[in-house]
């Protein structure tokens, strides 16, 4: 069994009730035990306190969360001046974030969505079923449907929602249905063999089947994109697959281009990573029903996020072992696509654009260009992009009230950039 201990702390004149996991208690504070679950699952347990919530998580995630229990007016009606009121008590140590703990939240939400990806794709040809087993089979952090499931949730709060409706769980699915398509088609185009420690489809089933199967989940995905009969959504969503061209088409026409510029590495990194999130996140909150200053807010939630998220694997791919990446380091270099890491370097190492421009024509030429990258400051200015858009992406929080879910879309901040600490 495990305590939990309710406070009350003055600051200024906003008043916070919170509940610390495991502190020693007082007579004069109120105080109830909640069953630690064996399974490890990271819960909120909420106790009705006259027109206030009280909110608690688990500490097996390695740290106490107390929230404020009265959100103000301000935090309803969009950004709230200051830094949002979550206090966080640490324990001694703090162990690494992990996607396993910041879903735990919504895990009955992906359990669902698990169980209805297969059979939604594969459900009309014995090929496309198949082809579904091997591709969702394969895994993954289900980062993208599992952002639509904490908007969700966060979002319906400010609006007294109290269960997700069909058309939040349909949306996952589409979203993640869309993602796995694009992955598929990205594996024909990089003549990848590989993708998350299997096979990829094409590499079994051959190229064509690998770029019907894909034109048949994003075709799939549009039919049920069309059955929500939101146009906003739609059109929200539509504009994404279009993005995923536009952004494989600057890619391949910029190779090996010296004079490419940061703004233009950001735009393809919008097009090919950032507006999926985006329209997830926006998506979210427009079913919740929130009004269009908090919907907009969490679109550039998660476009701030997923540039974030593009820059840190752009750094990942010189910093990590072939072993780490499953694909051998600087592959994104060598095959002529300059990101932010390389754009930083060029403009302080002038032999880095006769390498790139004879496009590593000579033996050992890649690995000097990889070390000339990690040498003159290109990943550490990398890292300062990367902060600085986990930070706006922060910023764009401060809209929603404190919960377990807001809680949880700050540490997949937080979880991004730790994976390059």
């Amino acid at each position: 069994m495990m305590s939990m201990t309710w406070h009350n702390l003055e600051f200024g004149r906003t008043g916070f009730d919170f509940s610390v996991c495991g502190c020693s208690s007082k007579a004069q504070f109120h105080r109830f035990s909640v069953k630690n679950s064996a399974k490890g699952v990271y819960r909120s347990v909420t106790r009705g306190y006259g027109d206030r919530k009280l909110v608690c998580c688990r500490r097996d995630i390695g740290r106490c969360c107390a929230f404020s229990t009265k959100a103000p007016e301000t935090l309803l009606n969009g950004i709230a001046p200051g830094p949002p009121p979550v206090l966080d008590v640490k324990e001694e140590s703090r162990s690494p974030i992990s996607p396993t703990n910041l879903f735990q939240v919504v895990a009955d939400d992906l359990l669902t969505l698990n169980k209805n990806l297969q059979s939604i794709v594969g459900a009309e040809n014995p090929v496309l079923m198949s082809a579904a087993e091997q591709i969702f089979g394969a895994g993954g952090k289900r980062m993208r449907p599992a952002l639509v499931f904490l908007v969700s949730r966060a979002t319906a709060e400010l609006v007294g929602l109290k269960e997700l409706t069909k058309e939040h769980r349909r949306l996952a699915e589409i979203i993640e249905m869309i993602h796995t398509a694009s992955l598929i088609h990205d594996d024909v185009l990089d003549e990848s063999d590989m993708r998350r420690g299997k096979e990829t489809v094409h590499q079994i089933y051959g190229t064509r089947v690998a770029v019907l199967a894909g034109d048949f989940m994003f075709a799939q995905s549009s039919w049920y994109l069309a059955n929500l009969e939101n146009l906003e959504v739609i059109k929200l969503i539509s504009q994404v697959i279009k993005d995923f061209a536009s952004g494989e088409i600057k890619q391949a026409s910029s190779l090996f281009d010296c004079d490419v510029e940061l703004e233009e590495y950001l735009i393809k990194s919008y097009y090919k990573t950032a507006s999926l999130i985006a329209a997830s996140t926006k998506g979210a909150a427009i079913f919740s029903g929130v009004d269009g200053g908090v919907s907009e807010q969490m679109y550039q939630y998660g476009k701030n996020l997923g540039l974030c998220f593009q820059v840190v694997d752009d750094i990942l791919d010189f910093t990590q072992s072939a072993e780490q990446l499953g694909k051998p380091a600087g592959s994104d270099l060598a095959k002529g696509n300059l990101t932010a890491p390389v754009i930083f370097a060029l403009e302080k190492e002038p032999k880095l654009r006769d390498l790139i421009e004879t496009e590593f024509c000579e033996t050992g030429s890649l690995d000097e260009a990889i070390e000339i990258v990690k040498s003159c400051g290109g990943i550490e200015r990398a890292r300062d992009l990367a902060k600085e858009k986990a930070d706006i992406a922060i910023q764009n929080l401060q809209c929603l009230p404190p919960s377990a879910f807001q809680l949880a879309l700050k540490e997949m901040v937080k979880y991004n950039l730790e994976r390059i600490d």
